[in-house]
């Protein structure tokens, strides 16, 4: 089973759609943003699970790249 958090591409207008479990979280532009969406689904340390890759997964570009693709 892979990471329940996954950080999508970066869109052709900016951010990056987050989903935890499938269900899309939000709209992140930065990771200030994606702490934001992860504290309010229930995980209080999301800023020190964002390199662990058993927790999240950066998907189809670098990791905390949230600029236009």
């Amino acid at each position: 089973m892979g990471a329940p958090i996954v950080v999508h591409a970066p869109s052709p207008t900016g951010g990056r759609r987050v989903t935890a479990r499938g269900e899309i979280l939000g709209l992140a532009y930065d990771d200030r943003d994606l702490i934001e969406f992860l504290r309010r689904s229930g995980l209080p340390d999301a800023g020190r699970v964002l390199d662990d890759p058993q927790w999240v997964e950066w998907r189809g570009g670098r990791a905390h790249a949230y600029e236009a693709a």
